[in-house]
């Protein structure tokens, strides 16, 4: 299953994302080496990031949420998780 990965900046996440970024970045880098990243970046807005997460249930991908180092140091407030169906490109 898919599912889509809304992570909303909290208000000191603008400050935080350069410190916190690399070992976000290692964090999703495994999970894409796994597979389990569709595809993944930040609002250029300013308000948070988006990732396409593939997942066995949402209890799963909740677990990944909470796990990223943006949710654990406060990049993010809060992370919206939303079931996703790919239609493009097949």
């Amino acid at each position: 299953m898919l599912f889509a990965l809304i992570g909303h900046d909290s208000p000191k996440g603008q400050e935080l994302r350069p410190k916190v970024r690399p070992t976000h970045l290692e964090y999703i880098r495994a999970a894409a080496n796994a597979g389990k990243i569709v595809l993944g970046g930040r609002f250029t807005d300013g308000s948070g990031s988006l990732l396409v997460l593939e997942a066995e249930s949402r209890d799963e991908a909740a677990k990944f949420a909470q796990n990223d180092p943006y949710t654990k140091e406060g990049v993010f407030e809060r992370v919206e998780i939303k079931p996703f169906q790919k239609v493009f490109p097949e």
